[in-house]
């Protein structure tokens, strides 16, 4: 039914068209066919945190005592732990659209217009509101009539403004009831319906450069606002729109003092005000921009500065709104191209205003901009990393203006891109409405799960990095003279920063001999499009986490697939380095190697990333046994969906050394990994044992997807070697089965006959591959009708997802906290695997249920920060997931590519000993690869702190 080869664009191949005449341009006044909506008067939906059962906490109290200890430790540093579960949230459920590119900051915008959880740099978020930013309406009529108001309804927190002169003097009266926000990612539509002039449809457009395949503008921090005004009276109406923002980072920032405001007009007639925030906490320094185009019926005004509270001198929060109110511009302000600078424990802010009249019975329109500039993204290691967009717009701090006006000049051919994107799978009458909604609004989480998307560049290394190096910037006289010579230039900062730059680089050439820095694996001609970070979680703050990223990776494949690429490289390079500084795990207190030969990473850092990898310390992720067999699935898959021969050949001895690694595993030879008794997959509090359905089946699918990648770079014995083992491994692993679905385990625990949603993981990337199934399919559809049947329609019929563990009788498992939890992105990742298996209809109520938890008006409030995890009694765990963006598997499953003819043949029988050479190569690279033997039982002061924690919490 969904059959259809992938485009470049993702679409289907007869929908791959060129946009007719009719779509020159996209009205930006009018929402898009299919959106989530909210009135703006919607309250808060209570969210309710995970708490553990008795079990729970007895099982995980040593656990979490030493993560207690790990955070006070990090904190002496000045550093935060990859996870802190007792810190104490600002929670909202009104969260939408956030605004800016991929990759170069974020922040987010509630439904309601607050612009919140701001992330301008790495790894820090503040979730709070800064109130003084809003957009507001002044409405002057010819029959005296007069209408002011902020954009936005008032909140408790505007309530506690009790000075006099502060944002608390504005006009708040819009009530919300007649106002309706659509959000579809990157757009967002609020639509005023009569307020605050009943006679008046205000529209306001919101649109973020997120265009799939666009390497460029994609990367810019900035969005654009074109307000429609719709005017059904009977008299002109004179409008002001007014754009005002504070010189804040969020938080506290706001009160640091320093900071300054500055005004500029550009060519096209645009206009702005601009707001350099000195940032504290050696965080570099931001410059804002506030931008509107001047036209033939469109004035714009300016107030560079204001004061929204505090001792700074100059015109009040309550001033500026009177002159507005009073005058409808700030034509008659005599303000100074720059302000005097903020004191500390005072805020200021800047304005822009444009005013247009609108006639009986016509529109209007007004654009306004929003860009920042923060070019340096700074890690606590002392590296420095330049973004991504300063390839086009420099790296000296004064771009902020230059891409707020290019955006509004450009912003009408993005969303041309946006639409062609967008609509043939709106308009596709084969799916669900939830469907494209949900599928467009997850992508939210590349812009606002922390991402920083570099140059590709080295770092620029400070002197803290340097450590005892002996080095001399070697400065000739001959240089010096050639710079004071130029007359009217100043370039001696310049070139002593390029001087200490060339030097520091050759102190850290070559950086693949340290590091997981996948550009070296770059080959001729192919393209150098920067690196990519993005967190697991605002909560779990490690870079890039794979076990996740595996699910989450189709998103970035079918849209970006050069970011994912880039990805690949670094774990790749990863793979092949060796870091035997050492750890201590949370789970037992042992010290272990921070990173071996052949494992691949769980992350790629978190302080120093690329250079300091693992960040996770829960256990030891280089026993694992799913991260491995998700790289080399992962590797395939990619090479099937972009055909780069150049890419698979780069990788292919890392991918080859990964599943030396992991023949480890295999402890009796049978040709199957066993694991070992603890979490030691992706599920990290649910331990397992012997051959399991999840482990066993990504073993299985990898190591047909080796053989596979193998033939592309053209190893005709590795070929061979590794679908012999493919064939031996498929065999132990239909051990599993039980007449209806694959068990748990082979343990013979209470546990290991549940019924795990997941179980097919192996299976869907197969399928997902183009690959042959690792399972007959009358078993796999058997499976994962058990599935949905138990896992899914047991629980609130079908209204909270796929519960990850079912017991036969039909309970829930509870043997541990993440049995009895919802994964929204595995609940995605199985209705993929069902759409694969035709079985497209519990497909799609599969899936429909995290929507009606997450996203419907009546679910748990968790829109545009969907979390990890729910569980039966409704709590989640984790908000604002990596994981979640795996419902592009369920497109993918939908749009996949027919399997090759090759793969589809029956291979030549291939016998045990025409692979006798094979065998003792790759046997000898899997020994020197092996780790050493595991410690044997518990020391006795380790057992007495361990059992002395869980007597704590009894």
């Amino acid at each position: 039914m969904f059959e259809g080869k992938i485009l470049e664009n993702g679409l289907h191949e007869e929908e791959n068209e060129p946009l007719n005449s009719s779509f020159d341009k996209v009205d930006p006044g009018k929402p898009a066919s299919l959106t989530w909506q909210r009135k703006l008067s919607t309250g808060e939906i209570p969210l309710s945190q995970f708490t553990l059962n008795w079990k729970e906490t007895v099982q995980l109290a040593p656990i979490g005592v030493r993560i207690l200890c790990l955070i006070r430790e990090e904190a002496a540093k000045g550093k935060r732990a990859f996870i802190d579960p007792f810190i104490k949230r600002h929670l909202t459920s009104s969260h939408g659209v956030p605004l800016g590119g991929v990759g170069s900051g974020s922040i987010g915008r509630s439904y309601r217009g607050e612009f919140q959880r701001w992330q301008i740099f790495p790894r820090v978020c503040e979730e709070k509101p800064v109130l003084a930013n809003q957009f507001s309406v002044f409405v002057s009529r010819s029959n005296g009539q007069k209408y002011s108001s902020v954009l936005c309804p008032k909140t408790p927190e505007v309530l506690k403004d009790t000075t006099a002169a502060g944002i608390g003097s504005w006009d708040w009266d819009l009530k919300g009831d007649k106002s309706t926000y659509h959000a579809l990612y990157p757009r967002a539509w609020t639509v005023h319906e009569g307020e605050p002039d009943p006679e008046l449809r205000i529209i306001c457009r919101q649109i973020s450069p997120i265009i799939p395949h666009n390497y460029k503008e994609s990367s810019y921090p900035v969005s654009v606002f074109t307000y429609t005004i719709y005017n059904s009276g009977k008299t002109s109406a004179d409008i002001t729109l007014l754009f005002t923002w504070t010189n804040s980072v969020g938080g506290d920032s706001e009160f640091t003092g320093q900071h300054y405001n500055s005004k500029t007009k550009m060519n096209d007639g645009v206009h702005a005000v601009l707001l350099h925030h000195k940032t504290s906490h050696q965080l570099p320094p931001v410059t804002f921009a506030l931008a509107a185009q001047e036209t033939d019926g469109v004035h714009v005004s300016l107030c560079p500065h204001f004061v929204i509270s505090g001792n700074s001198l100059g015109l009040t929060a309550k001033d500026m709104w009177h002159e507005i109110k009073e005058h409808g511009s700030f034509d008659r302000l005599n303000s100074m191209e720059t302000s005097v600078t903020s004191e500390p424990g005072s805020s200021i802010g800047a304005a822009i205003a444009a005013s247009v009249t609108v006639p009986p019975d016509s529109e209007g329109q007004v654009t306004f901009s929003l860009a920042w500039d923060c070019p340096e993204a700074n890690f606590m290691s002392g590296k420095t990393y330049y973004r991504r967009y300063t390839k086009f717009y420099g790296t000296h701090q004064n771009a902020a203006a230059n891409i707020a006006r290019d955006a509004i000049l450009e912003h009408g051919s993005w969303e041309l891109q946006i639409e062609a994107w967008q609509r043939p799978i709106l308009e596709d009458k084969r799916l669900p409405e939830w469907y494209p909604i949900t599928l467009f609004n997850e992508l939210y989480y590349l812009n606002a799960g922390g991402a920083v998307w570099t140059d590709g560049s080295p770092p620029v290394h400070s002197l803290v990095t340097i450590g005892h190096r002996k080095f001399s910037l070697d400065w000739s006289q001959s240089d010096l003279k050639r710079i004071v010579d130029v007359p009217n230039q100043n370039d001696t900062a310049v070139n002593i920063l390029e001087r200490m730059s060339s030097i520091l680089e050759q102190i850290y050439t070559p950086v693949a001999l340290n590091s997981a820095f996948g550009t070296n694996l770059l080959q001729d001609g192919e393209e150098n499009i920067g690196q990519f970070l993005y967190l697991e979680g605002i909560e779990y703050l490690m870079w890039n986490t794979y076990d996740v990223h595996f699910y989450s990776s189709f998103a970035l494949i079918m849209l970006f697939p050069k970011i994912q690429l880039s990805i690949q490289r670094d774990f790749a390079a990863a793979v092949m380095m060796h870091d035997p500084s050492k750890m201590k795990l949370l789970d037992d207190g042992q010290w272990v190697s921070r990173k071996v030969l052949g494992a691949v990473p769980h992350d790629i850092g978190i302080c120093d990333p690329w250079f300091e990898v693992n960040a996770y310390c829960l256990y030891d992720t280089a026993r694992w046994k799913d991260l491995n067999p998700k790289f080399v699935l992962q590797v395939y898959r990619d090479v099937v969906a972009t055909g780069d021969k150049k890419f698979a050949k780069a990788v292919w001895p890392s991918v080859y050394v990964a599943m030396a690694y992991t023949d480890q595993f295999d402890r009796d030879g049978d040709g199957m990994i066993e694991n070992d008794g603890f979490p030691d997959q992706t599920y990290d509090t649910w331990s397992v044992s012997g051959i399991s359905a999840y482990s066993g089946g990504l073993w299985v699918a990898a190591l047909q997807a080796a053989s596979a990648l193998a033939r592309e770079v053209g190893d005709r014995g590795s070929e061979d070697y590794f679908w012999f083992k493919f064939q031996k491994a498929k065999v132990v692993y239909e051990k599993l089965w039980n007449g209806s679905y694959f068990n748990y385990d082979n343990s013979g625990s209470s546990q290991s006959s549940s019924i795990q949603a997941d179980q097919l993981a192996g299976q869907w990337y197969a399928r997902a591959c183009g690959l042959l199934p690792i399972v007959d399919e009358d078993k796999a559809r058997s499976a994962l009708e058990k599935v949905y049947n138990y896992n899914v329609l047991k629980l609130m019929g079908g209204k909270r997802g796929a519960v990850n563990g079912m017991l036969p009788d039909g309970r829930v498992d509870m043997s541990s906290m993440q049995s009895r939890e919802i994964w929204s992105g595995v609940t995605y990742a199985v209705a993929a695997s069902m759409i694969h298996e035709d079985l497209a209809d519990i497909g799609f109520q599969t899936a429909r249920g995290i929507y009606e938890a997450a996203w419907s008006e009546t679910g748990l409030g968790y829109a545009f920060q969907t979390p990890e995890a729910w569980n039966t009694d409704d709590q989640y765990r984790s908000l604002c997931y990596m994981r979640p963006l795996a419902v592009w598997a369920m497109q993918w499953a939908l749009t996949r590519p027919k399997p090759k003819t090759l793969e589809k043949e029956m291979k030549p029988e291939v016998t045990e000993e025409s692979l006798l050479r094979y065998h003792a190569g790759f046997s000898k690279v899997a020994r020197l690869l092996k780790l050493p033997e595991e410690q044997g039982a518990k020391s006795l002061l380790q057992s007495l702190f361990d059992h002395t924690c869980r007597r704590m919490f009894i």
